[in-house]
């Protein structure tokens, strides 16, 4: 019995083997499961029948954790946060990468989410600076080196996906070490790694090592996407980061994202610093200089360091000549919402929802758009504690990880604004 392209049957017509494409070669019940796992989207009700998963809930519920940790964390004390950072990413791209367990390969899932991170770090950091390491056959690879250009980052990362040998957490460790030593004072050393292995290929002593970094005030975090391994807890313990196994691919994504917002900084390295910052002004457009980081001759835009006159190519950035720290005027009004983050929107509980005796606005107070009813399911709007505004959940999202403003807190702010300088 043949399945295959030969035979149609039902009156199909041969023009439809050049609809299938590729997903020819496949039987019906295979195309069926070959794109994503349909088991995955269903859930069980309160009768007990099977249901699609409602993704949007699910993810805001994901995030709304995640915003309730985080202020948690912020409202029980007073916490000094790292708002410059120095971040390594280590990408293990030893043969356990290349297992097939995240489809299409541990890699690929890697590759991907962190392309996401990077540009999601520099977003919530606009004063930070990243760099990435591989491991591979037992050796630790810079691929970038401390720089705040998302783009040159992810170019780099692409093109060097190969999987090969073994991992060693030492080598890259050492590696890093030698990089962020370098690093100013004031600013917070921390190193996240994606490591796929279950093992270690180390050429000496790894617990000196830990320690080494320990001492140098480095912070270590670890994901793990095989299983818990007790090195890589131990190095988490002792310089204070956080150790993690993903379960899943959207598992992996939620637990790499935490590490975007700055981190709370380490009490006894958390000391106040008067940092010396130049604010470059950006070269005219048929100018030519030769540019201090890549050491060539360009034509048009880049930076001129206010101290030294030195060409750079972006922002920020510190000066190959005099080292001075340079920025602009926007990366720091970017980062002062982390100094005093917005509070998480309540959610309106159904039985307010249905009560007939409370007027509730009908739209939402962000983009006008309808807030419908949800009856018995769970809530889908939110609500200022402040101001009592209410949002739908894509506002919710937005004003918390883009706008980082209430629009009901400031239009009330503009609106007695007038009536006090007339009183």
């Amino acid at each position: 019995m043949n399945n295959g392209n030969g035979r149609r049957l039902n009156g199909e017509t041969e023009e439809d083997d050049d609809d299938e494409g590729s997903e020819g070669d496949l039987d019906a019940w295979e195309r069926t499961y070959a794109d994503e796992r349909s088991w995955e989207s269903l859930q069980e009700d309160e009768s007990g029948l099977l249901r699609p998963m409602d993704n949007k809930t699910l993810y805001h519920a994901q995030y709304r954790r995640r915003i309730r940790s985080l202020s948690s964390q912020a409202t029980t004390s007073r916490i000094q946060k790292g708002l410059i950072r120095y971040l390594y990413i280590v990408v293990d791209l030893s043969r356990a990468a290349a297992e097939m367990d995240y489809r299409p390969s541990r890699m690929a899932v890697v590759a991907k989410h962190v392309e996401a991170f990077i540009r999601e770090f520099f977003d919530q950091n606009p004063l930070s600076q990243l760099g990435l390491v591989t491991i591979k056959d037992g050796i630790a690879h810079c691929l970038t080196d401390l720089g705040g250009s998302p783009e040159s980052h992810v170019k780099a990362l692409m093109g060097k996906l190969e999987c090969s040998g073994e991992s060693s957490l030492q080598n890259a460790l050492d590696l890093v070490h030698g990089y962020l030593n370098q690093v100013p004072s004031y600013g917070h050393r921390e190193v996240l790694i994606l490591y796929s292995a279950l093992s270690t290929c180390d050429p000496g002593d790894i617990l000196e090592t830990i320690q080494k970094c320990k001492k140098s005030k480095m912070r270590c975090s670890v994901i793990g996407l095989s299983a818990e391994i007790f090195i890589c807890k131990h190095l988490c313990q002792e310089t204070g980061g956080s150790y993690s196994v993903a379960m899943d691919e959207s598992h992996f994504k939620e637990l790499i994202l935490e590490h975007a917002p700055p981190p709370p900084a380490i009490a006894e390295f958390a000391i106040a610093n008067l940092i010396k910052m130049g604010f470059p002004q950006r070269a005219a457009e048929s100018s030519i200089a030769i540019c201090s980081c890549h050491k060539e001759a360009k034509v048009g835009g880049g930076y001129t360091c206010p101290r030294c006159k030195a060409r750079v190519c972006e922002l920020p950035t510190e000066c190959r000549i005099c080292g001075l720290t340079l920025i602009s005027s926007p990366h720091l009004a970017r980062s002062y919402h982390h100094l005093f983050p917005i509070v998480p929107f309540d959610e309106v509980s159904s039985s307010v929802l249905s009560d007939p005796h409370n007027r509730l606005p009908r739209s939402c107070f962000g983009c006008q758009q309808s807030l419908p009813n949800p009856g018995n399911k769970p809530s889908l709007r939110v609500a200022c504690p402040k101001c009592k505004q209410h949002f739908c959940l894509d506002c919710d999202i937005y004003i918390h990880e883009s706008l980082h403003n209430c629009p009901g807190c400031e239009s009330f702010r503009h609106l007695k604004s007038p009536i006090a300088t007339e009183e």
